[in-house]
């Protein structure tokens, strides 16, 4: 995918990570999204379940307030990708570009890697 992120800001009042995109549309994901569609083995079920996309009903999850939906720190993984960090520890998902703007909640790109 040669779109690429030009901007990543989170904002732990409104509880969203807002990503501006090299095409100018800019995502806005709610933490419980983001949590919900951790693309980690652990998350998504094993090794199995793993695929390029974010499951489809990963967009239905509402998930409460709590550590496990409280975003503490992004990190860089190379120039590829970000991993989260959450409240509760957790912090094995790998967002690359291409999984994170198909997890991006709009209806124009939901699901569309």
């Amino acid at each position: 995918m040669s779109i690429r992120p030009t901007g990543i800001a989170a904002s732990r009042s409104k509880r969203e990570m807002t990503v501006t995109w090299s095409d100018g549309h800019v995502s806005i994901y709610p933490f419980d999204l983001l949590r919900a569609g951790c693309p980690c083995a652990s998350c998504r079920g094993g090794h199995e379940q793993m695929s390029a996309e974010p499951d489809p009903s990963v967009f239905e999850v509402h998930l409460p307030e709590s550590p496990e939906t409280q975003l503490v720190d992004i990190q860089a993984v190379g120039s590829y990708a970000i991993s989260l960090v959450w409240g509760d520890g957790h912090s094995y998902g790998i967002y690359n570009w291409s999984y994170l703007r198909a997890l991006c909640p709009c209806e124009q790109h939901r699901g569309k890697a």
